[in-house]
């Protein structure tokens, strides 16, 4: 088997919407979009975005390392994302995250 990409799909309803939450609250870049599938990029990873239906399910197991957690969440939140609960856990302040579209994800900031 020879793998030519790798991706992390995350459901969304609003094309978008979520797009531009991707790319502002983390400088994602977009290298492909469409109205049904597009996708984003940081270095080598790939995180596509697909429409879903309502009534699929809502989880992804998104998560970003950041150098300063305060200011990441400010971003996201202005970028129309919530903040939620926050933890400490393996040597990480961690902080979870719902997107614009009802996702949730992890930032976290070592210790």
């Amino acid at each position: 088997m020879h793998i030519t990409k790798t991706y992390l799909m995350i459901p969304v309803r609003d094309m978008d919407r979520a797009l531009t939450f991707y790319r502002d609250a983390f400088g994602l870049e977009v290298g492909f979009q469409s109205p049904y599938w597009s996708e984003l990029s940081w270095r080598d990873a790939t995180i596509a975005l697909h429409v879903s239906a309502a009534d699929e399910a809502r989880e992804s197991w998104l998560g970003f390392n950041v150098d300063d957690l305060d200011a990441a969440a400010a971003e996201i939140e202005a970028a129309g994302g919530q903040r939620g609960q926050e933890r400490t856990e393996g040597g990480s302040r961690l902080l979870a995250i719902t997107d614009t579209e009802g996702n949730s994800l992890t930032i976290g900031q070592p210790l």
